[in-house]
């Protein structure tokens, strides 16, 4: 096994992580759930790790793939560019996460302030988890990328443009 191939194994984690950590928190805030509300925070931690791993493997990966036929080095600085955005706003929701468990764990009355942030600062992850997955796949699956009608070769000057 290779570090594209971890790569492709742990990449999934960060962006399903983060839209069940945005789900359950949208339903524990709803409900007024606490056990909830932690665990879309235990979801969110998770998706940090996964996404720090992601980023360790992702550089095996591109090592291995950058000049195969049909990827281009733009293509991978993109989704590189993308996931590296998506990493620090996971970091941030992830320590924000550690605190809003503290918070609860205390009864303390900014946990409820705190869970607004965090519900805030995840809407933006959902936006970069679809950028990043989409931009990741597009690396491999020329057949979704924006000028998929184009012949291989086009594809690739037009990317590298």
């Amino acid at each position: 096994m290779n570090e594209a191939h971890l790569h492709m194994i742990v990449n999934h984690f960060p962006i399903i992580g983060t839209i069940f950590g945005f789900g359950i928190l949208i339903i524990g805030l709803i409900l007024k759930n606490k056990t909830l509300i932690n665990t879309s925070y235990v979801l969110f931690i998770v998706a940090a790790i996964f996404a720090a791993i992601s980023m360790e493997t992702g550089e095996g990966a591109e090592e291995l793939v950058e000049d195969m036929p049909n990827i281009g080095k733009q293509i991978i600085h993109e989704h590189e560019e993308l996931a590296e955005k998506l990493a620090i706003l996971l970091y941030v929701t992830s320590g924000l996460s550690l605190v809003g468990l503290y918070l609860n764990f205390k009864n303390n009355t900014k946990a409820k302030l705190l869970s607004f942030l965090i519900l805030i600062i995840a809407t933006a992850g959902l936006f970069l988890v679809q950028k990043v997955g989409t931009s990741g796949g597009e690396i491999r699956h020329t057949e979704i990328r924006p000028n998929a009608n184009m012949m291989p070769n086009e594809s690739i000057k037009q990317s590298e443009k």
